[in-house]
């Protein structure tokens, strides 16, 4: 199996080459071409030297005549030197067009070298008119030689005049096949990429598709996605998921027919309701068996099957034990997460909770069965119709010395303003949706009764959502529960 990230350092590696490659052979035509400039220029630098060298040859030839002292002498000496390696730089400028050239220049440097030798002879000799005459024809000689050097030049300048043409239109032709070069990778790696991207979205796509089908039943659908890396894997994990999923609705659409019952004659709208399904119904054994399949399912491997159910057991336990007496907002937002993540389980991403949760206000003791079925409702409302959910945010805060504040908002399109006073006036209000049972206003007048007084709860409703605020008392007025 290949991963997306070898994939991706694959492509990388490619580009890396190719860019590398574009750039060795750019330079390696760039340094040749320099190459040759510089081979030109040297030598019309060497003959340029040879040209100097005979000049100030003659000049220190001139200084010591006129001022015979060992400086003179050495600075001479120094230039005759200077010329003798010029004339050695020279041998190497020969070749077959300036051969015969070449030979009269070394014979002029021999020339001048001998002349200079001989003005220093007769200058030492005391005579003077031979060494004038020596001094006079060194200058000429240094004139030919400066004449000659032009020459030599604008021969060279002749010879490589095709090759200077030469190197021009190569540089035009280079910068043609550079931007051609270039315009083909462009387009050779625009195909490369958009294929390699394919290769990783269409994949994605597919497992989006059976996601959204997913979310919306679909469960006989089988998501098949055609892949050779991780995302092959997480198919096949989600098929298996689609196959657990469609197993446990098919036991539980023929198991829980009690479930349905219930449903079906709202038989936990109110405690009396309850406690005959307690006296029918021996809760230990639904227990029990949620819990043994709870653990049956951990032990096959489906561990988000065996959370749910025992999310199931203890939301079910709680209902049938906590409506007729007190508990604390901790257990409260217990059994309210319990209940979200069995709704999680039915919507997946469609439903998103958020919480804000002030720990120091979990002690206050508020009516079992209160919160839930507040977001229950927003649940069916806000969420369910909706095909793409919908976000519902639980707030806990203290808000002063005696009250604690509790807030449900989801953003659905809101209730109707008869609905809203009907629950405010505790009028019997029909359940919708997959209710479990405990209707709105039951819980205003169970909140109404246990604090004794009326001001408990708040509805504000729109076109962006529904918010229910409850002001709970940090203290009761009476202290045995109603």
């Amino acid at each position: 199996m290949t991963s997306i990230q070898r994939k991706i350092w694959t492509l990388a590696a490619i580009v890396l080459f190719i860019m590398v490659a574009i750039w060795v052979t750019l330079t390696y035509y760039n340094q040749k071409t320099q190459d040759q400039y510089n081979d030109i220029l040297q030598r019309y630098l060497r003959m340029s030297e040879v040209t100097g060298a005979s000049q100030q040859t003659v000049t220190a030839l001139n200084n010591y005549r006129n001022k015979p002292t060992e400086a003179n002498l050495g600075l001479l000496d120094r230039s005759k030197e200077q010329l003798r390696r010029a004339r050695l730089d020279v041998i190497d400028l020969r070749n077959a067009d300036n051969e015969f050239a070449i030979t009269n220049y070394m014979n002029l440097i021999d020339s001048l070298l001998e002349t200079t030798d001989r003005s220093l002879l007769f200058q030492s000799e005391k005579e003077s008119e031979d060494s004038e005459n020596a001094f006079n024809e060194a200058t000429r000689i240094s004139k030919y030689i400066s004449e000659m050097t032009l020459t030599l030049i604008d021969t060279e300048l002749r010879t490589y005049d095709r090759f200077y043409r030469g190197i021009i239109e190569q540089s035009a032709e280079l910068k043609k096949l550079g931007v051609w070069l270039l315009l083909t990778i462009t387009l050779l790696m625009l195909l490369f990429t958009y294929g390699f991207s394919l290769s990783i979205t269409r994949p994605i796509q597919k497992l989006t598709q059976a996601a959204k089908e997913l979310s919306r039943g679909r469960f006989d659908l089988k998501v098949e996605v055609k892949s050779n890396d991780e995302i092959s894997f997480l198919a096949k994990m989600f098929e298996r998921m689609r196959i657990n999923i469609n197993n446990l609705i098919s036991e539980i659409q023929q198991k829980a027919q009690l479930e349905h019952e219930l449903q079906q004659n709202k038989l936990l709208l109110q405690e009396s309701q309850l406690r005959s399904l307690q006296s029918q119904i021996n809760p230990h054994f639904l227990f029990n068996t949620l819990d043994t399949l709870s653990k049956k399912a951990y032990l096959e491997g489906s561990e988000e099957t065996s959370d749910l159910l025992a999310s199931v057991a203890g939301l079910l336990r709680y209902n049938l034990k906590r409506l007729d007496r007190s508990v604390t907002l901790y257990e409260e937002v217990k059994v309210l997460r319990q209940y979200m993540e069995i709704q999680k389980a039915r919507f997946t991403d469609r439903l998103r909770f958020e919480t804000d949760i002030d720990d120091t206000c979990l002690h206050v003791q508020i009516p079992g069965l209160t919160l839930q079925p507040i977001v229950e409702n927003a649940v069916i409302h806000a969420v369910e119709p909706s095909e793409d959910g919908g976000t519902i945010r639980f707030s806990l805060r203290d808000d002063g010395e005696d009250r604690v504040t509790v807030e449900i908002a989801d953003d659905g399109p809101g209730m109707p303003e008869l609905k809203v006073r009907q629950i405010l006036e505790e009028h019997q209000v029909e359940a919708e949706g997959h209710s479990t049972g405990i209707g709105f206003s039951n819980v205003v007048r169970r909140l109404r009764l246990f604090y004794g007084m009326d001001d408990v709860i708040e509805i504000a409703s729109g076109p962006q959502g529904t918010t229910v605020v409850l002001h709970i008392p940090k203290t009761r007025r009476f202290d045995s529960d109603d």
